[in-house]
């Protein structure tokens, strides 16, 4: 790999955090209905080396890749510490002070075209500009900011923007109309994304994987197999596709964190944490183009051929503005979901406020759901959904496009069915939703076992069940505003 390229995190290398003798985090692990460890931060020793001295020049006009990669290899030769990045603008990339922002290179030909994982399937796609592969104590916190410049890598749909928006987009250089209400980076783009399945793409040679680069757009923050991962304080925005996304990680902590994007973001998911084991995210703001927070596990064959649940995780005092979906799981949980908890949060103005999706195909279970304590405010669509006939849009544009799926014909039960149960969604209070609930199961395997306590929706439409049995409700009271 191009050295000059990326910022990667080594082993036990970037930035500090102080750990109390008594771990705060240990509350958020107590008294749980299943068994979960107890998660502490990463701990570095004490040595700081400022990127200033390593010839950083924070002009928002410099590439400071070569600086980055002096100063990780200096502190990994004394066994790891803090990075520390000052306040003023880095083309590149990591303790961030007030003030300070780092900012990824917008062109494309930095980035190299690397094996992964995207949307749940192994694929090609543009390297992360900060990654990390089988790594252990990582850590960017600080009060800084990490930008991805996504406005060079993401498509736009016409009716998603404002007029003045729409205006700056096609004029953005290098712009491609592939119609007159869709604009895209460049010609290229254009090219991969109609040869693509989804976002899956196979070029026959090296010139034609380099026009497609535009269309190979990487996740922000790629942390693969790693352990012991704190993110602290920090603002993560404008991904070139998703924004955070921890992928087979142990023991994470997603803190006081600002993960936003813009709203008409493709694909602009503030959080998807997938496959992973022992995670809390608390006190965390997101605010994305598309699933606020989300729990993935691999998709199809790909996702059961791992067989990596994403398990034990705690999210506490959350925030979700706009977004997809409040908190999500899936579509991609094919290699199942279970032991989650979700408490006191809020989902302001999301298209929908708890969200789970799936589809034939994807196989996996999702069980041992428990969420509490949720307050919702002006929610687009549904306040709690579940859909098994989930085909790549949001709730909103499939309630515009007038999709009605087949909920009556059954279909042989194997691998490949998707199996959501045992979910328990109590305390529940949402002032304005498009629909109170809908349940949309399988007919071959019913959405099975969701208990509804303490629920109080005023929604414009009530409350569906397709296929699903064993639903409790107690206090579940819903007013339907047009009545």
């Amino acid at each position: 790999m191009n050295s000059k390229i990326f910022l990667i995190i080594v082993l036990s290398l970037i930035l500090s955090t102080n750990l109390k003798e008594e771990n705060p985090y240990k509350k958020y692990t107590e008294n749980l209905p299943f068994s979960m460890p107890e998660i502490s931060a990463p701990t570095f020793q004490d040595l700081t080396l400022n990127i200033l001295d390593f010839g950083a020049i924070g002009d928002g006009k410099t590439l400071c890749t070569k600086a980055f990669k002096s100063a990780i290899d200096a502190l990994s030769k004394e066994g790891g510490g803090r990075l520390l990045v000052p306040a003023g603008v880095c083309n590149i990339n990591l303790h961030l002070e007030v003030g300070a922002v780092i900012q990824f290179s917008g062109d494309e030909n930095l980035y190299s075209i690397v094996k992964t994982s995207f949307e749940g399937l192994d694929t090609y796609r543009c390297q992360s500009p900060l990654s990390a592969i089988n790594e252990t104590n990582i850590a960017i916190t600080g009060e800084g900011a990490i930008d991805g410049n996504g406005q060079f890598w993401r498509p736009v749909k016409r009716a998603k923007v404002t007029d003045s928006q729409w205006k700056e987009v096609i004029n953005r250089p290098g712009g491609y109309l592939s119609r007159e209400d869709y604009w895209v980076p460049n010609e290229g783009y254009a090219k991969a994304e109609e040869k693509a399945n989804m976002n899956v793409v196979i070029a026959d040679s090296e010139e034609e994987w380099n026009e497609y680069k535009r269309f190979l757009r990487p996740v922000m923050i790629s942390l693969i197999k790693c352990k012991n991962i704190l993110l602290q304080g920090v603002i993560f925005q404008n991904s070139p596709a998703w924004n955070l996304h921890p992928l087979m990680c142990e023991n994470i902590i997603i803190e006081n964190v600002l993960a936003r994007n813009p709203a008409y973001a493709q694909n602009g998911d503030a959080l998807d944490l997938e496959s992973c084991k022992n995670a809390l995210i608390i006190n965390s703001k997101f605010d994305a183009g598309d699933d606020g927070i989300c729990i993935k596990s691999g998709k199809d064959a790909d996702g059961r051929k791992r067989n990596m649940p994403c398990e034990n995780v705690i999210v506490d005092g959350c925030t979700v503005f706009a977004g997809h979906g409040g908190f999500v799981v899936g579509s991609e949980m094919s290699g199942g979901v279970r032991n989650i908890k979700v408490q006191n949060c809020q989902f302001l103005g999301t298209d929908v406020g708890l969200r789970f999706k799936s589809t034939r195909g994807r196989g996996g279970i999702v069980e041992n759901i428990y969420i509490n304590d949720i307050s919702m405010m002006d929610i687009q669509t549904d306040a709690i959904t579940f859909n098994m006939y989930y085909g790549g849009k949001s709730v909103a544009e499939m309630i515009e496009d007038g999709d009605n799926p087949d909920t009556s014909t059954k279909m042989k039960v194997d691998e490949t069915t998707p199996v959501f149960r045992n979910i328990n969604i109590n305390d529940i209070v949402c002032n304005g939703a498009g629909r109170a609930m809908e349940f949309n199961g399988l007919p071959e395997m019913p959405i099975d076992g969701i208990t509804l306590k303490n629920i109080n929706i005023i929604a414009d439409k009530g409350a569906d069940f397709n296929n699903a049995k064993n639903i409790i409700k107690e206090n579940v009271n819903i007013i339907v505003s047009s009545d």
